[in-house]
């Protein structure tokens, strides 16, 4: 068969990062990605883009360990690299604390992150109501930097990218081989996916240059990771909530909650607040299927429902996605060669 063509719907930084292993791992592919928003309008623009996992109930533990060193191992290079300016990527250190000591006192992903290790008395004094905590160094990607910086790559690998909605994979058939669905929260319109729900984030981004280390907070709620450029603070998770307007209550509830881990926040300047959708479900819906309508077949892949751990495993699910597109073309082409015997 010719070129097999490939689309990939979505442009967050799943839809862009499978986009690219599909191109990686596939270079006789013509892939194309196909949006109707692109940064700086996606719900990754929002993000933190901190590397530190959430956890998926419905996935098993080493998958999401081995998604997570798959990236940090990528975005570890880039950062190492004379372009990590450019993607917005560098090493940051700080705290996760506990008000009360966890049942996990080494969460899964320890030995991925540099130099986990409980905090001494001495570095516990700066939270006092905090009992026990965890210092490490992980990786912080800014992340709107970083999806022009894939969107750049992709163009240098030959990806063509247009701006376009697709209201049902079907529209797509004649065209591509093989559709991509990284649609997120839109994949419950797209795809109808009735297990996939909103997580409202809002987020204050602060300029606050003497902020170095990051504090997050051990329920996830409340935290402080500074950027390149910017400090952002959060946050909220708010279930089913489908509003992108700021709320002023919020806004300072987010702000108070940061001030009482680090005082000094009191001073920061120039706070923008910015809110996104979090597509989250039990478990990432990572697989391949095969549409079918009145005889005619279409293989979908699809890679969403990441809530509130995209960043941190992004590259692993996309290697992971572009792995299952090889199968579909290799099926496509068994079939086209039983076809021609």
């Amino acid at each position: 068969m010719a070129a097999p063509k490939v689309a990939v719907v979505g442009a967050g930084v799943i839809g862009l990062s499978t986009a690219l292993c599909i191109a990686e791992s596939c270079p006789s592919c013509a892939v194309t990605v196909l949006s109707d928003q692109f940064s700086p309008n996606t719900t990754s623009d929002v993000a933190a883009g901190m590397l530190i996992p959430h956890t998926y109930p419905g996935t098993p533990i080493h998958v999401q360990k081995q998604w997570f060193k798959e990236t940090f191992t990528y975005l570890f290079a880039i950062g190492n690299s004379a372009e990590a300016s450019e993607a917005g990527i560098h090493l940051v250190s700080g705290w996760q604390v506990f008000k009360n000591t966890p049942k996990e006192e080494l969460p899964f992903w320890s030995d991925v992150v540099l130099g986990f290790r409980p905090m001494s008395k001495a570095e516990l004094q700066k939270f006092p109501q905090h009992r026990f905590g965890q210092a490490f160094t992980t990786l912080k990607c800014d992340c709107p930097p970083y999806l022009l910086w894939l969107e750049k790559r992709l163009k240098a690998t030959g990806v063509q990218i247009y701006t376009r909605k697709v209201a049902d994979p079907w529209e797509l058939q004649s065209e591509y081989d093989v559709v991509v669905n990284c649609v997120g929260i839109g994949a419950q319109r797209l795809v109808g996916d009735e297990k996939l729900f909103p997580v409202r984030g809002q987020v204050l981004k602060v300029h606050a240059p003497w902020v170095k280390n990051f504090i997050r907070d051990g329920d996830g709620l409340t935290y402080i990771y500074p950027g390149i450029h910017r400090v952002t603070l959060g946050g909220t998770r708010e279930k089913d909530n489908w509003s992108l307007s700021p709320d002023p209550g919020t806004t300072k509830d987010i702000f108070d909650r940061c001030c009482s881990l680090e005082p000094s926040l009191r001073g920061a300047q120039d706070i923008k607040v910015k809110v996104g959708l979090r597509p989250s479900r039990q478990s990432v819906r990572l697989e391949r299927e095969v549409l079918s309508q009145g005889g005619v077949k279409l293989p979908v892949v699809h890679n969403y429902g990441h809530g509130a751990g995209g960043f941190s495993v992004h590259r692993g699910t996309a290697k992971e996605a572009a792995r299952l597109v090889g199968e579909c073309i290799a099926a496509l082409q068994g079939s086209s060669s039983r076809a021609k015997l």
